[in-house]
């Protein structure tokens, strides 16, 4: 190829396919294969099992979050796309779900992972200042105490991440169709 070709390449901006003399054909959908594979797929969906990996998640997710802050006596905001990350993937994994539900509860079990968190690193600090066990803390927390350490801990970038959770936690709960499904489906020429 010379010099000039390669630059004459480089500057048409018109993908190959809509180029003249292309003889590529669209590719067709054979509707009925595509929806015997959405209903199978659809029967194969667990919410609950999606909704059980996602409080676990978040529950490793909200003790990762508690212990690291506490090692580091630092709250670090980017633990919570962690969170998001971990519970949208259990979500995925164990719910196997395409429909809008399993992307709410992602999101709404990321939150609540980040709260947990931020809530059990105050109940740390709280023992360690008292000089007692982190678990007679946690027994003593009833939900007015813990929205009121919630407040008292609040801090307005909190948002923004918990935002970050609920996107990550939304958008990687779905199980998306897989290119191997996509292509049972393609009408055979």
């Amino acid at each position: 190829m010379t010099d000039e070709n390669t630059q004459a390449d480089q500057s048409d901006p018109l993908p190959e396919e809509l180029k003249e003399g292309n003889e590529e054909e669209p590719v067709e959908i054979d509707e009925m294969k595509l929806n015997q594979l959405i209903e199978r797929r659809k029967d194969e969906q667990s919410l609950g099992g999606g909704v059980v990996a996602g409080i676990v998640a978040a529950a490793l997710g909200a003790a990762i979050w508690a212990g690291i802050t506490v090692a580091l006596e630092r709250q670090i905001g980017f633990m919570a796309i962690g969170i998001g990350f971990l519970v949208g993937f259990a979500v995925r994994k164990f719910g196997k779900g395409m429909d809008s539900v399993f992307g709410v509860a992602g999101g709404a079990l990321a939150v609540l992972g980040c709260l947990a968190g931020n809530l059990l690193t105050s109940c740390i600090f709280i023992a360690q200042a008292q000089e007692m066990p982190v678990l007679v803390i946690l027994s003593q927390i009833n939900p007015a105490i813990a929205v009121e350490i919630m407040r008292l801990t609040f801090s307005p970038i909190d948002v923004l991440f918990y935002a970050f959770a609920v996107y990550y936690g939304y958008k990687l709960s779905f199980h998306p169709l897989t290119g191997e499904e996509l292509a049972t489906v393609v009408k055979q020429r």
